[in-house]
């Protein structure tokens, strides 16, 4: 009888660990497959900040085709007339753009983890420093407003730019005041405004 009690006593011990471990390995599992969840969400959502960028840009294209092409010159007149007829154009397509077309909701709360991490984090002096360094502007832009002519930008951190979304040739990020701006970089344009990203 002894022996048949340790037996069974040995027996629920052992399922008693089997279901520890087997508990252990689902809340792991489950766990890890949360992060999964959220690490593809945000990579869909950046997918579509990128899609959205991209369509702006053949709106930019579609528009220059339109226009004379720019030989090479150095005449501030000329480059200056381009650039405003092209500006032009490309307002009167967007004339009912308004802000977060491409800095949307969902693109904004993906950004901003990456942004405060830049400004909090181990890279929060040197790119509080290249911002001051930057001569940072205090102003507030408009969708469609062309960039005023001798203000100068505030500068990107570059380890910020790094680990931002990659653009396209034609438009670029810029930081005026606290906003973060996607700037069209042949129209001189302000294409879409990320209020308040900068802390």
């Amino acid at each position: 009888m002894g022996s048949e009690r340790k037996r069974r006593k040995v027996l629920v011990q052992s399922l008693e660990v089997l279901f520890f471990f087997a508990s252990g390995a689902a809340l792991v599992g489950g766990e890890l497959f949360g992060s999964l969840s959220k690490v593809n969400q945000s990579a869909r959502i950046l997918l579509d900040f990128s899609n959205l960028v991209q369509a702006y840009v053949t709106v930019h294209k579609q528009q220059e085709s339109l226009l004379l092409p720019l030989k090479q010159t150095i005449e501030p007149a000329k480059i200056a007339e381009h650039q405003q007829l092209l500006a032009s154009k490309i307002r009167s397509t967007r004339a009912h753009a308004v802000e977060g077309q491409i800095f949307t909701l969902e693109v904004r709360k993906a950004l901003l983890p990456i942004i405060r991490r830049h400004f909090r984090g181990p890279y929060a002096g040197p790119s509080h420093l290249t911002i001051k360094q930057g001569n940072p502007v205090k102003m507030r832009l408009h969708i469609n407003e062309v960039y005023p002519e001798g203000v100068p930008w505030t500068t990107v951190p570059p380890s910020l730019l790094q680990n931002l979304p990659h653009l396209p040739q034609e438009v670029e990020y810029r930081i005026v005041g606290r906003d973060l701006i996607l700037w069209d970089v042949k129209a001189n344009l302000v294409v879409d405004i990320f209020r308040l990203a900068i802390p």
